[in-house]
């Protein structure tokens, strides 16, 4: 019986991977900041990194599903054996890197470091990593985009985008994510790889965030406004605390193209992702801790 470790375990990508994981008989131990019962096969460990305690000496494979950076420097100073190592991070180290805001930048930095210190860990141990890149997370109501969009859209009734934000997006459900970490873990292929997992279509902006309160009951109504009025309504916003986390540089990204290549994963781990077909349940979230 295989056993791995799971960081992240109760969020939204470690959840339905837990689930791949007891399908396929691997027993597990995870950890979670909240308290959680244990259930044959799956032990659960109280803490988060770095100060975690109690972890095994030795497992067979390490998934994390948390912050990237956290994690690379937990693995750097552990002790902990591992053949396989999975890590998610983002897009955001490409999509990031040049942004004119210095809090975005320095998040592509972390990431990049992150990513460089798994490798490095992993090959001073005679380990494997992978290392995941997903582009816009949705499906278990724990995102901070297409989540916040429609808790926002439907507390107003309405929701404003400039015109013009037509640059091309690719949405990916959670549990795609999880079961491109489940695949790299017996893909002998993936093994020193870093891997872009977008979604299984490619939309406008505009016409992602339109799906989006289609899906709400009751719909509220997409509101396109000059770019002035918009930036205006967003001043006011961000003044009375409704629209934290909504910079320039993000508004500007609304009409940039961010999409990324399949094919590598689909060749080698056979990645299907979904097509971007939201409903109003995948902005609920399905778990209460964040692992």
């Amino acid at each position: 019986m295989r056993h791995a470790l799971v960081f992240g375990a109760t969020g939204q990508i470690g959840y339905p991977l837990l689930g791949l994981l007891r399908n396929d008989g691997w027993r597990i131990t995870a950890l979670s900041r909240a308290e959680q019962s244990d259930e044959p096969g799956l032990q659960w460990l109280r803490g988060e990194l770095p100060g975690a305690q109690g972890l095994p000496s030795r497992v067979d494979a390490i998934f994390s599903c948390g912050p990237l950076d956290g994690f690379a420097n937990w693995y750097a100073t552990s002790q902990i054996q591992a053949a396989r190592v999975i890590a998610f991070g983002s897009t955001s180290v490409e999509v990031k890197r040049g942004s004119a805001d210095a809090e975005e930048r320095d998040v592509a930095r972390r990431l990049r470091e992150g990513e460089e210190r798994v490798f490095k860990t992993a090959g001073e141990r005679g380990a494997t990593a992978t290392l995941l890149r997903p582009t816009l997370i949705y499906g278990a109501g724990r995102d901070a985009t297409l989540t916040r969009i429609a808790q926002l859209a439907s507390r107003w009734g309405r929701f404003p985008l400039p015109r013009g934000a037509n640059g091309l997006r690719q949405p990916v459900h959670t549990d795609d994510l999880a079961a491109a970490a489940f695949a790299c873990a017996n893909t002998p292929a993936t093994q020193g790889q870093t891997y872009a997992l977008p979604g299984g279509e490619t939309l406008t902006y505009r016409d992602m965030v339109a799906r989006v309160l289609a899906s709400l009951n009751p719909p509220p109504t997409l509101v396109e406004l000059p770019s002035p009025m918009f930036n205006a309504a967003l001043f006011v916003a961000q003044l009375t605390g409704r629209a934290t986390g909504l910079g320039e540089a993000a508004v500007r990204r609304m009409r940039s193209d961010l999409t990324f290549d399949m094919s590598p994963a689909q060749r080698d781990f056979g990645y299907a992702p979904r097509a971007f077909r939201p409903r109003a349940q995948m902005f609920q979230p399905r778990s209460s801790d964040e692992g």
